[in-house]
């Protein structure tokens, strides 16, 4: 298989990189790592151009008077948008599987102390009420306990895991919103616009944010090997 880091083929029974002396052991770990990152980076790119859209397509709306605004029209035209909501759930959702089973390794790999046994690492998304604030918790130990950080720089983290969290949730409900809003009256379309363009925001920011933890924690314990 080739080095992840160099690219050279390391044979199944060495242990260490022949070429640049990386981990064999840790080339799986890194592919991972970075397959995960340009995931998220996708996804923070569509949510982004899904916004920049739907703000060109809600401009029509700023000179619109009550006597000449169109609600069959505008719905058939906001319609798409929140199709592209689905589309983008669908597809962090792909992401996420990859992002749990890279967050399950680096848990193990991290030396500790956790707050939270591995299981967490994949129960802590599907237990109801559980999943609104375990999984931040775990990244966060996970991020911390890959590297001697000051506390500054713990502060620093926990802010990164916060803002990611945070916009997370606030995207997923702000997508939701625009899905069930009504445009029968032109103040109506105007705020729904308003909503779908926060919630594309608010996902393009998420996914910017875990780029942030995923590239840290991979790195942090890709120097732990060396």
């Amino acid at each position: 298989m080739p080095c992840a880091l160099c690219g050279d083929i390391i044979p199944r029974e060495v242990v260490r990189c022949p070429h640049c002396g990386a981990w064999a052991r840790r080339r799986d770990f890194r592919a991972v790592g970075v397959a995960v990152f340009l995931l998220l980076g996708f996804n923070a790119f569509i949510a982004l151009g899904s916004g920049i859209s739907l703000l060109r397509a809600g401009g029509p709306l700023r000179g619109e008077t009550h006597d000449t605004y169109d609600p069959v029209n505008t719905g058939r035209v906001l319609a798409p948008y929140a199709d592209v909501f689905v589309v983008c759930a669908v597809l962090a959702g792909m992401t996420g599987l990859l992002y749990l089973g890279w967050l399950w390794r680096a848990h193990r790999q991290s030396p500790g102390p956790h707050r939270h046994h591995r299981v967490w690492v994949v129960f802590g998304w599907v237990c109801p009420v559980v999943n609104l604030w375990v999984p931040p918790r775990v990244v966060y130990d996970v991020w911390v306990n890959s590297g001697r950080y000051r506390t500054t720089e713990r502060q620093v983290a926990g802010a990164v895991v916060a803002g990611w969290w945070t916009f997370l949730l606030s995207g997923a409900l702000l997508a939701r919103l625009f899905a069930v809003a009504d445009v029968e009256t032109l103040a109506d379309a105007r705020f729904d616009v308003h909503l779908g363009v926060a919630a594309a925001a608010c996902q393009a920011l998420a996914a910017a944010f875990c780029m942030v933890t995923v590239f840290q924690i991979t790195r942090l314990q890709l120097l732990r090997g060396d």
